[in-house]
C-alpha cells in the first residue's frame, strides 16, 4: 500500500516571505462571476494571475540560481527530481544566545558517504514549526561545512532541509549553495513534515516546471512510503 507525506508549505496571497522579497499576490485574470459573459451564461471559470518571487514557499535551486553556465530548471531530467531514494538526518534543533549550551546553528551530518549517494538527502530538524511567524525568518539552522564537504563528497542527487537557508546567511559568499550546485547537487529549502518520515525506505518527489532559465521555483514535495499490510 502506497502513503504519500505532503512536505511543502502553502503559498497563500500576502505571506511572509524570505526578507527582502515580495510577497506573493494571487488575484485572478477574471474569477467565475466576470467571466460568465465569455460563454453566454453557459459556463464559468477562475483563471488566476499570480505575481511571486520564484523564491517563495518550498521550492527548488537549480545549478542556474548560482552559477550562470549552470543547468537551469527545465535541463534537470526527471530522475534527479522524482522517485528519488531518500534519507532523513534529524537534528535538534539550534541553540541560540542566552539558551543553556554553546551557541551553535551549523547542522552536521554524521552518514556515511557510500550511504548518501544519488540520494534526496533531508535534513529534519523542527525549525519548520515556526512557519508563518517572524521567528521563521530569524537566525536559524544552515549545512556546516562538513556536511557540504561531506554532500559534495558523496554526491548525493539532492539536499532538502527544514529551515530557510542551507548557508549562513552573514556569509555573504554563499559557501552552501556555491559548492552543492556546483557539484550538480540540487537544493530544496523550506521544507516541512520532515520529523514525520522514516530514516530511509521511502521515494521522494520536488518536481519545478520546465522554465527556461529558471533559477529557483516553488515545488509540491512528497514522499512516498510503501507499506506492508499483515
Amino acid at each position: 500500500m502506497q502513503k504519500f507525506i505532503d512536505l511543502s508549505h502553502h503559498i497563500r496571497d500576502g505571506m511572509m516571505t524570505y526578507p527582502g522579497l515580495p510577497q506573493p499576490q494571487i488575484g485572478a485574470v477574471f474569477d467565475h462571476e466576470h467571466s460568465r459573459s465569455h460563454y453566454a451564461g453557459r459556463a464559468e471559470f477562475h483563471v488566476n494571475l499570480i505575481h511571486m518571487a520564484s523564491s517563495t514557499g518550498t521550492y527548488m535551486d537549480a545549478p542556474f540560481h548560482r552559477h550562470r553556465t549552470a543547468p537551469d530548471l527545465a535541463s534537470i531530467p526527471l530522475d534527479r527530481i522524482a522517485g528519488l531514494p531518500g534519507i532523513v538526518f534529524a537534528s535538534s534543533l539550534p541553540r541560540g544566545p542566552g539558551q543553556s549550551g554553546a551557541a551553535t546553528r551549523a547542522i552536521s551530518v554524521t552518514i556515511p558517504a557510500e550511504d548518501l549517494r544519488g540520494k534526496a538527502v533531508l535534513v529534519a530538524t523542527g525549525w519548520d514549526a515556526r512557519w508563518g511567524t517572524a521567528a521563521y525568518w530569524e537566525d536559524g539552522p544552515y549545512l556546516s561545512e562538513e556536511t557540504v564537504d561531506l554532500l559534495v563528497r558523496a554526491r548525493a542527487a539532492l539536499v532538502g532541509v527544514d529551515f530557510a537557508n542551507v548557508d549562513d546567511t552573514s556569509d555573504l559568499s554563499r559557501p552552501a549553495h556555491t559548492r552543492l550546485l556546483a557539484a550538480g547537487t540540487l537544493i530544496v529549502e523550506n521544507l516541512t513534515n520532515l520529523l514525520t518520515l522514516p530514516a530511509s525506505g521511502f521515494r521522494f518527489f520536488a518536481v519545478p516546471p520546465l522554465i527556461e532559465r529558471g533559477a529557483s521555483f516553488p515545488v509540491r514535495a512528497f514522499a512516498e512510503i510503501t507499506e506492508v499490510l499483515l
